[in-house]
């Protein structure tokens, strides 16, 4: 069966699937290009959706972040791409997971995990039935001939049974632990956004837990009193501390950025505390 063949299969698209895309391939090379070419060229009807493809290089964890507060709002049927693969070429399996009337193709490296948390999961698939990759497939590229050459076929219909063989497990990404030390959080970024915005892994209940009435919040030297409703609740190039629309605890700066005014990166540690607490910590070492 050639692969911009299925001549057949493109006169009988059901109905119009969405396919989404995250990679960390950037925009200055073509490969997110060369991606979509793969996916139209067996696949002219298809709608892709490029949720993101500034992804840090490599950074596993921010894809499945991306993806999992992403998914949400897609409709049922939708298939979900996410290549951040840097083990491109090894062992690691290519995977398609069937959840809930939507589909997630990318690497077994734990990039899909997130997303699938909770859900009931119809099957895996092992995505070794070569006749639907490119021929011959690169060891440095299975975006381009794996992951979209399958996700084009899968919107044409083809029963995900067909890729491969069935599998029964699939890398977990663990959530990244908050810990308690001393009545405080201790917690990490986990991604910076765009505008600077420094994402923890701090959700609004491990905040709500401490019951704090006006929680202190420190990372990389800086700290901040009190959780903001919004970003312009703070003084403009100042800091604001609030729980964001993917209800984790997060530091702005109003009209500023806060990764290039304190420096911090991901992986540094953020310290939440009951500002009751720490004043009562305070006056005990006078």
């Amino acid at each position: 069966m050639p692969i911009f063949g299925y001549i057949g299969l493109r006169q009988k698209v059901m109905e119009a699937k969405l396919i989404t895309l995250i990679t960390d391939f950037g925009h200055k090379d073509p490969f997110v290009g060369i991606m979509k070419g793969v996916i139209f060229g067996i696949n002219p009807s298809a709608t892709t959706i490029d949720l993101s493809h500034g992804i840090s290089p490599q950074d596993v964890l921010a894809g499945a972040l991306v993806l999992r507060y992403a998914v949400p709002f897609f409709p049922g049927g939708t298939i979900h791409v996410a290549v951040v693969d840097p083990g491109v070429g090894s062992s690691r399996r290519p995977l398609l997971i069937e959840s809930e009337g939507s589909f997630f193709v990318g690497p077994d490296n734990g990039i899909l995990s997130l997303a699938l948390e909770g859900k009931k999961i119809s099957r895996m698939i092992d995505l070794s039935n070569k006749l639907y990759h490119l021929n011959p497939a690169s060891t440095t590229f299975h975006g381009r001939d794996v992951f979209a050459p399958v996700a084009a076929y899968l919107s044409l219909g083809i029963p995900p049974q067909d890729f491969g063989t069935t599998v029964h497990d699939f890398a977990h990404l663990p959530w990244p632990e908050v810990t308690k030390t001393g009545g405080a959080l201790v917690g990490k970024v986990i991604y910076i956004d765009a505008f600077g915005n420094l994402i923890t892994n701090v959700r609004d209940r491990d905040v709500s837990a401490l019951h704090p009435e006006k929680p202190m919040i420190s990372v990389a030297g800086v700290t901040v009193e009190g959780l903001a409703s919004h970003y312009s609740s703070g003084q403009e190039g100042g800091y604001t501390a609030l729980i964001n629309s993917w209800g984790l605890l997060e530091i702005s700066s109003f009209k500023g950025n806060a990764q290039l005014l304190c420096g911090a990166k991901v992986g540094d540690e953020v310290f939440v505390r009951n500002s009751q607490e720490s004043e009562k910590q305070a006056q005990a070492k006078i």
